[in-house]
């Protein structure tokens, strides 16, 4: 929805992948990099909508991002993942805690 690119490496049997992200959007002035996402998806074999996560770690930033949801398939065969995200930001000393996290929600689509 916001123009990032996720890329999902194949699923191994117990749920596990990989893969890279390419976020359109970051609270940086350095150039962005593609980034390596791990992630586990709830019991692929059996379920039609299963839950999901994964972790993207940000090569142009110091801070990690991880995502939670659940992936959607509707009648004609469209896949939706449905997130919701908390990035955690390094801060210099524990006062500036209360600023390192933020939390938002992202769709993201199949493309093909």
């Amino acid at each position: 929805e916001m123009g990032s690119n996720m890329t999902i490496l194949a699923t191994n049997t117990a749920g596990a992948f990989s893969g890279s992200y390419h976020t359109a959007v970051a609270a940086t002035n350095k150039q962005i990099l593609v980034s390596p996402l791990q992630g586990v998806q709830q019991h692929p074999s059996t379920k039609r909508h299963p839950t999901f996560s994964l972790t993207v770690q940000w090569q142009f930033s110091d801070s990690t991002t991880t995502f939670v949801g659940q992936c959607f398939v509707d009648h004609h065969g469209k896949e939706t993942l449905e997130t919701m995200w908390l990035l955690q930001e390094e801060v210099l000393s524990h006062k500036d805690t209360w600023k390192a996290t933020r939390v938002g929600a992202s769709i993201f689509t199949h493309i093909k």
